[in-house]
């Protein structure tokens, strides 16, 4: 019998593997679905939209972005997770979906290891620490001499203490030694009023907020929260130069569902690479606060993605929030 039944599971197993074959060959065979965690307008879905563009002339097919918003990323990035592993659906994967909800919540409708094939690398984005004109600080390292010597008299806007601008003040008060008291607001737009305005005194504002108020003079720049100074504004120093190994970005991944075929998967990062490489879309990408070194490879993304959540892993330890 076992004489018998090997050739028979040699003869089945060469045939699932010449269809799968037979699938990537073919693919893209109709549009592709990008599944996108965030709301339609919003500066990362411009940035998928771009990326979108590129990938679908490059591959000959339209990808089409499927906006769902809502619940901390969470129904989107269950739907890419349950999506058939054959190239057609495609996950714009963020830091909150794959790195920061595994430590924020106590049960996940996804594993965010399991469920997913990192394809490459799309983007980081840092965030500012910015302060109201009038203040005379001018570093990171002033205003934490200043709390330092008045403590609770510099507040700082964010949106709420489970968000990233609310985790990374927790996160800088704990590294410092210092006590800004956090404000929480429900939009940041109503945030950074009330910070020009001087009723708060810092705010801590993602690069596509931050970019024009800086340019226009409305808020002045302390820290930027990447390990090194961006291109765009060399002259404001990382949180890093003051508190050495701190980082604290979001970024966006390229993924699929577990499953996807290897050549399909190594197609998109090849394609990914060149688009990202392109002058004048990573010039769009710094207008929307947004930066990249190219797609790196699918294990290096892998690599990338484990160990950020490795890190804010650390951080909601770190600053004591509990897992809803």
């Amino acid at each position: 019998m076992r004489r018998v039944a090997l050739p028979i599971i040699l003869i089945l197993f060469g045939f699932v593997l010449g269809a799968q074959q037979a699938r990537a060959e073919s693919w893209p065979s109709a549009p592709i679905r990008l599944i996108n965690p965030l709301a339609a307008g919003s500066a990362p879905d411009i940035l998928c939209r771009l990326i979108a563009e590129q990938l679908g002339r490059a591959l000959g097919q339209q990808v089409i972005v499927d906006n769902r918003p809502g619940a901390a990323n969470i129904l989107a990035t269950q739907a890419a997770a349950r999506a058939a592993p054959d190239g057609q659906t495609l996950f714009f994967a963020t830091s909150l979906a794959l790195a920061v909800n595994p430590h924020t919540f106590k049960t996940l409708p996804y594993d965010p290891e399991k469920d997913f094939l990192p394809i490459g690398m799309i983007g980081r984005a840092p965030f500012f620490v910015v302060v109201n004109s009038s203040i005379s600080a001018n570093s990171l390292g002033e205003v934490i001499e200043l709390d330092k010597a008045k403590p609770n008299q510099l507040a700082v806007a964010t949106d709420g203490p489970k968000n990233s601008s609310g985790m990374l003040a927790a996160w800088l008060n704990k590294r410092a030694g210092i006590e800004l008291l956090q404000v929480p607001y429900p939009s940041m737009a109503q945030g950074v009023q009330d910070v020009i305005a001087g009723r708060v005194q810092l705010a801590v504002l993602a690069g596509p907020i931050a970019r024009p108020l800086i340019e226009q003079g409305r808020v002045r720049p302390l820290a930027v929260s990447s390990l090194q100074r961006l291109t765009v504004y060399p002259q404001v120093s990382t949180i890093a130069e003051r508190l050495p190994g701190f980082e604290f970005i979001g970024w966006f991944i390229l993924a699929a569902p577990m499953g996807t075929p290897p050549n399909i998967v190594d197609r998109l990062n090849r394609e990914l690479d060149l688009i990202l490489k392109q002058p004048e879309l990573a010039a769009r990408f710094a207008e929307l606060g947004i930066y990249n070194d190219g797609a790196d490879t699918p294990e290096g993304t892998r690599n990338f993605v484990r160990a950020q959540r490795s890190l804010w892993g650390e951080v909601v330890r770190t600053i004591g929030l509990a897992p809803e």
